[in-house]
């Protein structure tokens, strides 16, 4: 049987006989023919390197593309030989020769490389968020994107007095309810990029942008026919936003670009340009965004938050204040400046265990918990009974969903802490529900002060439209 040898082995035998050892042990020890031993120390260019000529790839960009693939790998996203040989052609095609790849290229190039190989996929999901967090890429190269919808005129759907002789109120909205796309993009540090907004429309339109553009600046427009994001506004969007907004101080360094596994996402044309520009792509899998998606967990439910109440204090100062597409700007843009803080992003990518890198934080969502929230009859029965007898130490999770109400009082909250304490030790569901009670609280006197600012702002408005009709009325006395 012949042993085969590698180009390690040659350098390994060149070395020995350059230290003292003759050509013929060394050829023998390493496993290599001694024509072969000799020739090289005269200077002759082994079999592949001699053929590289003749590759429509030069050895270096074939260099690039094998990283590429095993970067796609890490990431749980490795390319299929369409999509390889697609990059290929691109490249060819980007160095002026148009001339297209053979049939059995794939299989050359592989053979060119050990280091890769075909193999079928396995789907799991745990290999892709283990992927993320490769050490590689820095976190201020780390991106999230992700599209959201808003109705133009949508405000809030939230309870409203009326008389009690009525069942129900119509509650009046303002203007259209066009739909509207916006792209949106984050880095792990908490910094937004300028967002890509995407109109109901053949095309942009000047009149749907207000006088005073100076806060929307860096901001993209576009248009299409159903106002959702499509294959060649995807591509717009990495060239014209991504690419240029995120560009790293070294140019050698490597950017990380999580994104959901929308079709426009997976395009030739968008990871031809994602290649070109040494950005990797993570691809959450389906139906996890609400859970691993950092925009989804801190960022888009606050955003449409403020917009409806932007929405809703533009209709409480007047009844003749349509939601168009340009006061929809206004409005958005408000709520996009409360929203897209530093500290709401970096909670978003702590939410979602992405960074710092934390696998339990995505497994150990509440999300994740089936029924976590819901009693089955019996249990119910149970509860009730025993609000008869006196009371005991609480042992089980079924007392502890009648203790952990939310806290409307201090002293409410200062009990259940006292609780908390007796049962933290023995029951590890307690520390999680005590905390989202809190938290529900702590929303409520949030939304109460909301409100209650949104009324002295519409005082303040009201007082400074009346002020200028005093003045006139004054000056015409006068006179």
């Amino acid at each position: 049987m012949v042993r085969l040898y590698t180009e390690d082995d040659i350098s390994a035998a060149i070395k020995d006989v350059a230290g003292g050892k003759s050509i013929h042990k060394s050829a023998l020890y390493w496993g290599i023919p001694r024509s072969t031993l000799i020739s090289r120390l005269h200077g002759r260019q082994s079999r592949r390197e001699s053929k590289s000529t003749y590759q429509k790839l030069s050895p270096v960009q074939e260099k690039h593309l094998a990283d590429w693939i095993l970067a796609q790998e890490a990431l749980g996203v490795a390319p299929t030989h369409t999509q390889i040989k697609e990059l290929a052609q691109r490249v060819l095609t980007l160095h002026g020769n148009p001339m297209p790849l053979g049939k059995n290229w794939i299989g050359s190039f592989l053979r060119r490389h050990p280091a890769l190989k075909t193999k079928r996929q396995r789907r799991i999901d745990s290999q892709r968020i283990n992927g993320a967090s490769t050490e590689a890429i820095k976190p201020e190269n780390r991106h999230n994107m992700d599209e959201h919808g808003i109705l133009e005129g949508q405000g809030g759907n939230g309870l409203v007095v009326g008389s009690s002789k009525l069942r129900s109120i119509q509650q009046k909205q303002p203007g259209s309810r066009c739909w509207t796309t916006i792209l949106e993009c984050v880095s792990a540090l908490g910094r937004a990029i300028p967002p890509l907004v995407i109109y109901k429309g053949k095309s942009v339109q000047e009149q749907w942008f207000p006088q005073a553009l100076d806060e929307f600046k860096g901001w993209k427009f576009d248009a299409s026919n159903k106002g959702w994001t499509n294959d060649e506004i995807a591509v717009k969007w990495l060239e014209d936003v991504f690419i240029p907004e995120t560009a790293p101080n070294d140019p050698k360094d490597a950017r990380l670009l999580i994104l959901d596994g929308h079709g426009s996402h997976t395009t030739d044309d968008f990871m031809s340009l994602c290649y070109q520009n040494n950005i990797c792509l993570l691809f959450l899998p389906p139906h996890s965004s609400h859970v691993l998606q950092p925009l989804d967990v801190g960022v888009f439910a606050p955003m449409k938050a403020y917009y409806r109440k932007e929405v809703g204090f533009l209709t409480l100062l007047t009844d003749s204040a349509p939601i168009g597409k340009r006061n929809f700007l206004i409005c958005y843009a408000r709520a996009r400046k409360k929203a897209l803080s530093a500290q709401n992003i970096k909670g978003g990518w702590r939410g979602s265990g992405l960074w710092p890198v934390c696998v339990a934080k995505p497994l150990t969502s509440p999300l994740l918990l089936e029924n976590s929230n819901r009693k089955r009859p019996e249990e119910t029965t149970q509860v009730l009974a025993s609000q008869d007898k006196a009371p005991t130490p609480i042992q089980t999770p079924l007392a502890n969903s009648v203790l952990w109400s939310t806290p409307k009082r201090c002293i409410d909250l200062e009990r259940q802490i006292r609780h908390f304490h007796q049962l933290g030790q023995s029951d590890p569901t307690t520390q999680p529900q005590l905390f989202r009670k809190i938290q529900k609280g702590y929303h409520e006197k949030d939304s109460l002060l909301a409100n209650a600012e949104l009324q002295i702002q519409s005082l303040k408005e009201k007082l400074e439209l009346a002020r200028p009709r005093k003045k006139r009325k004054l000056k015409a006395i006068v006179l």
